[in-house]
């Protein structure tokens, strides 16, 4: 049994317009250790299926349907104290921006020795000397010196370093991680992805690495989701999603990307923009902007598809285009 289980998850948000749907029916799996990416523009509902795995949705938004399983049981449904609970010890996250994370009125030392001590039942002595442990472990250096000083005390590498020690003291299953590199600076994002990659794989920790960088899920992801107008277009073992993407628009982000190995004199583009949730085309989301559309992606919703040793949400592994114009014929 998978760790992580989401089963057709649906996310709405009423408004006075009507009811936006911006997770539509999302079905994916987290196995233990493995890292699993989750990619796509903005928009797409990447971050949105973070936050609902953690439950915390700001209202209106709302679970319409599906479910959310975690080493088997329900969490979705579950009150917020007990929700709460699971966050933490069972399901740490790493955000953005560790400025949204940290509290700047209280020391970090004093904000990691009452995250271990909510989740684990350790002395005020024991709970900071974890706490010391942990920054050691993320790299700060002197950490028992530097662990009574504020965020504002560090560099953003830094903080990022702390953040990922708070998400990971209580020694979680599951991390959900994201965008946990785009404030920083290049050579700071190598040396944080590589702090991340060793600490999960000596923990064993499962971790949902949600960005844009396709370049960062081809360095740490085992698997990776390609996510397009809140539904799953592609997911597979992310050598495979790269190197022989099955559907268009997985193949529009693979040729945005340069490449050392093929000089071009100009990088592919994917006309037009992600639609907006409440003017979604009928069919396949991706056709008014797909090099590759034929009637059938016009009028009918594809499912995912088994395509090589991806699936793919694309009528061209479902009979293809010859077979629909056969039939039309």
């Amino acid at each position: 049994m998978a760790l992580l289980n989401l089963e057709n998850l649906t996310v709405e948000f009423p408004t006075r317009r009507g009811i936006l749907r911006a997770l539509d029916g999302i079905s994916l799996s987290i196995d233990d250790g493995e890292v699993l990416g989750v990619v796509g523009e903005s928009g797409a509902g990447k971050s949105l299926t973070g936050v609902a795995v953690i439950g915390l949705l700001e209202p209106p938004g709302r679970i319409a349907g599906g479910q959310i399983l975690l080493n088997g049981k329900r969490i979705d449904n579950l009150p917020y104290e007990a929700m709460r609970r699971i966050r933490g010890r069972q399901i740490g996250t790493i955000f953005q921006d560790p400025l949204t994370t940290l509290n700047p009125l209280y020391s970090i030392g004093r904000q990691l020795v009452e995250t271990i001590q909510t989740h684990l039942h350790l002395s005020d002595a024991d709970a900071r000397k974890r706490a010391i442990n942990w920054l050691s472990e993320v790299g700060i250096p002197a950490a028992s010196q530097r662990i009574d000083a504020y965020p504002h005390e560090f560099s953003g590498g830094m903080r990022q370093r702390v953040v990922i020690a708070l998400a990971l003291c209580a020694e979680p299953i599951l991390v959900i991680a994201d965008e946990p590199t785009t404030a920083l600076d290049v050579s700071i994002q190598a040396q944080i992805i590589t702090l991340l990659k060793r600490l999960t794989r000596d923990h064993g920790t499962a971790v949902m690495l949600v960005t844009h960088d396709m370049g960062v899920i081809a360095e740490t992801a085992d698997r990776v989701a390609v996510m397009y107008a809140g539904r799953i277009a592609e997911i597979g073992p992310v050598a495979e999603v790269v190197r022989h993407p099955a559907h268009p628009y997985t193949e529009g982000l693979m040729g945005s990307i340069p490449s050392l190995e093929h000089r071009v004199a100009r990088l592919r583009q994917i006309d037009g923009a992600m639609p907006r949730l409440n003017a979604i085309p009928p069919g396949c989301a991706f056709n008014p902007r797909c090099p590759k559309v034929f009637d059938r992606c016009r009028n009918e919703r594809p499912e995912l598809l088994a395509a090589g040793a991806t699936h793919a949400a694309c009528w061209l592994f479902g009979g293809g285009r010859a077979d629909a114009e056969a039939d039309d014929a």
